[in-house]
């Protein structure tokens, strides 16, 4: 659902330095990242306004943790947030920092911002709002940066004054009291969501142009609210967009900017460039990403590897899978009126595509795919055709769900399926309908994709 609108403030801007976030000084000792998110789905189904974490080695596939359940839930304000974000404090540890409102309430007003310590993700504590401005209109999206020149951390958020959203900053050495807001940045009509990064000494800031609902960027060779001015064309995948996030890959030079869309609710977009300054960024094939299930506007920092694991242990990865087409990388394996197909992420019920992979009903070699809202059921041929169907304990059901896993045939670090009881046809999708078909190396290419699937959450 497209954001709307409501602020006033003046200030005077203040002299400014480089941009600091810690993790950009001190890149070679980070190999994974967090991501921080919310989660709503098209019917509002998987709607959970707690703070979400995921972990990925490489920045573009991610393994929700705790189940994809919240590790902590507001209980002050609106008791529910939005739009969180995670900075790596200059003193170690980090601050969370996340949007008060609960649920797609645009009226809400609230002149406060969701606030949490964390020595390592694992723990929360300190929680607070910290007050940013006393005017009757919200504080979306909150982002947060060191600025050395101040020797503060700069608050920005979206609020609107002059009848529309502009981009306010608020300076505070603590987050726990923050100095009068001023106007950050106003390019004349609704802007919200404002995202930083600093390349080769520049200050670069990404946001959504909230009346056409496409992403713009802007620099400064300074952090003086004024100072940014916009240097790209709208960026777009073709529909509404908003919630800009770059992050830096941590063993190459390219960086990737996530965005995320409301039509239907709850797809991200991704994008790369090796030349920010250039302003040209390439939208990534859905086969390179994979988003947490159900996120909304991500938040992410990049994290050691010591840190990744301490999370994964602590939180968990999910006990349940989801399985993508690789031809088709936008669609996941599902069940849809006890008929296996692969339908367009996102959709609901969504834990149609949640899998429990056990061991081969026939073979514990091999898998089957248990549904995991349907826990008796199991994805099984019939006629050739997959079926979810409950055991009946038979042989012959055992075999029909049973599968091995090999090397994908259009791409060996993906997967293929081969049926126990038919070893030369292999799962495969056909008009989006699964089925099992004979494939071998001589097949199409066509073919050959329609049998490779990723395992994955």
């Amino acid at each position: 659902m497209k954001r709307r609108t409501l602020l006033s403030a003046a200030g005077a801007a203040v002299a400014g330095a480089a941009l600091v976030r810690p993790e950009n000084a001190f890149a070679a000792t980070y190999s994974g990242y967090a991501m921080a998110y919310f989660t709503e789905s098209p019917t509002m189904a998987a709607a959970n306004y707690g703070l979400h974490l995921a972990v990925s080695s490489d920045g573009l596939t991610w393994t929700p943790l705790n189940q994809n359940n919240p590790v902590v839930t507001p209980t002050l304000g609106s008791k529910g947030l939005r739009d969180p974000f995670i900075l790596r404090k200059q003193t170690g540890g980090f601050v969370v920092l996340a949007t008060d409102l609960n649920g797609t309430d645009w009226n809400y007003q609230s002149q406060y911002i969701h606030v949490w310590d964390s020595a390592d993700l694992r723990t929360f504590t300190g929680y607070r709002l910290l007050k940013v401005h006393s005017l009757a209109t919200h504080a979306w999206a909150p982002e947060a940066y060191w600025d050395a020149g101040r020797g503060q951390y700069a608050v920005v958020y979206s609020a609107v004054t002059g009848g529309h959203n502009v981009l306010m900053v608020n300076y505070t050495s603590d987050f726990v009291t923050a100095s009068s807001p001023q106007t950050f940045f106003d390019p004349g009509y609704d802007a919200i969501d404002g995202d930083f990064v600093s390349v080769d000494g520049v200050n670069y800031m990404y946001f959504k142009n909230n009346t056409n609902s496409t992403l713009l960027g802007t620099r400064s060779s300074s952090l003086n609210p004024g100072s940014f001015s916009i240097y790209t064309s709208g960026i777009g995948p073709g529909r509404g967009v908003e919630a800009p996030q770059i992050v830096k890959s941590n063993t190459a030079n390219t960086w990737y900017m996530w965005g995320d869309t409301w039509s239907p609710n709850g797809r991200f977009f991704c994008w790369q460039s090796t030349n920010v300054a250039g302003g040209s960024w390439s939208l990534l094939n859905d086969r390179a990403y994979t988003q947490p299930l159900n996120s909304k506007h991500p938040g992410i920092t990049p994290l050691t590897s010591t840190e990744q694991s301490n999370l994964t242990a602590k939180w968990g990865a999910p006990a349940w899978n989801r399985v993508k087409s690789y031809n088709f990388p936008d669609r996941y394996v599902r069940h849809s009126n006890n008929v296996g197909r692969i339908d367009v992420y996102p959709f609901d019920p969504y834990q149609d595509q949640l899998w429990t992979l056990v061991p081969g009903l026939a073979d514990p070699a091999g898998v089957s795919f248990r549904s995991v809202n349907y826990p008796d059921r199991y994805l099984r041929h019939s006629n050739y055709a997959l079926v979810l169907d409950t055991s009946d304990g038979t042989s012959t059901f055992k075999a029909d769900a049973t599968f091995y896993k090999t090397a994908g045939f259009a791409d060996s670090s993906w997967t293929s399926f081969r049926s126990y009881n038919f070893p030369d046809r292999y799962l495969r999708h056909y008009n989006y309908v699964l089925r099992i078909d004979p494939i071998t190396s001589g097949s199409s290419s066509t073919d050959k994709q329609d049998a490779t699937f990723r395992i994955g959450y």
